[in-house]
């Protein structure tokens, strides 16, 4: 079982290498995004995107609004523990 975290890209930092910042719940880290852009949706478009983020990796795109209920149920469970 894969566990996506929601983020928000919110810089490209290599566009040859398909790099860019996302912002995880207020942490930023550098992620790959290859597996997101394509022709019609090229690395320099992707500011703004949430995408779910797996080892490193944006997996794929999700809305706002899915975005914003995982993280929530995320720290429902954390407030658990």
């Amino acid at each position: 079982m894969c566990l996506g975290i929601p983020g928000q890209i919110v810089e490209i930092t290599n566009i040859v290498h398909k790099l860019a910042i996302v912002n995880v719940g207020g942490v930023k880290r550098q992620v790959n995004i290859a597996c997101i852009v394509d022709e019609q949706h090229p690395p320099d478009k992707c500011i703004g995107d949430w995408v779910l983020v797996h080892v490193g990796f944006a997996m794929n795109r999700i809305n706002e609004q899915e975005a914003a209920e995982t993280l929530q149920l995320l720290q429902e469970i954390a407030a658990l523990h």
